[in-house]
């Protein structure tokens, strides 16, 4: 299983792997390589809203409500609030920002996907809300629009493009 999560402000990669003795944890901190962990079956128990496990010596027990991309965890006598994003809400989350995971000079896809349609070029001026171009992933088709006034700098993408998570699909600017 595959999600992204955010803690404190900082965007976490994470990948679980279960196999037949342990689970396969592996993270990445934005911008950090990858660390990869393993958690025993035999350290792990579960009951009715939390689970136990033994990890690195050390004994936690987690309990998490929330829903959606909201959630807190509560372990080792704390909360947290943490947002995760599994690969749909990944996608509805770059769609509602305009591409979410990107800055404010650039469009960037939050998910792999094939690029349908582009409804500007170079030199165009877009409003806020106005759609930029149509991506399909996961089967569905969507429609990532300006999340402010811009300009269209350069247009990275063609029609049919096929891209990967966090490619660059548009530059633009700031309209003043």
């Amino acid at each position: 299983m595959y999600f992204e999560a955010e803690l404190r402000g900082k965007k976490y990669k994470v990948d679980v792997t279960e196999g037949r003795h342990n689970w396969k944890v592996s993270l990445q901190q934005e911008d950090n390589e990858w660390k990869h962990y393993d958690i025993s079956k035999n350290d792990f128990k579960s009951a009715e809203e939390y689970i136990s496990f033994l990890f690195e010596g050390k004994s936690y027990l987690v309990d998490v409500l929330g829903q959606d991309t909201e959630y807190t965890v509560f372990t080792r006598n704390s909360f947290r609030t943490i947002k995760i994003f599994n690969d749909e809400m990944l996608l509805h989350e770059s769609l509602k920002k305009g591409g979410g995971f990107g800055s404010d000079a650039q469009l960037k896809a939050g998910m792999p996907g094939k690029v349908i349609e582009i409804f500007v070029k170079v030199g165009d001026e877009v409003k806020s809300g106005k759609p930029l171009l149509i991506m399909e992933a996961m089967k569905m088709e969507n429609e990532m629009r300006a999340a402010s006034d811009v300009k269209i700098k350069e247009i990275c993408i063609k029609q049919g493009d096929s891209v990967e998570s966090g490619a660059i699909l548009i530059k633009f600017e700031a309209v003043k």
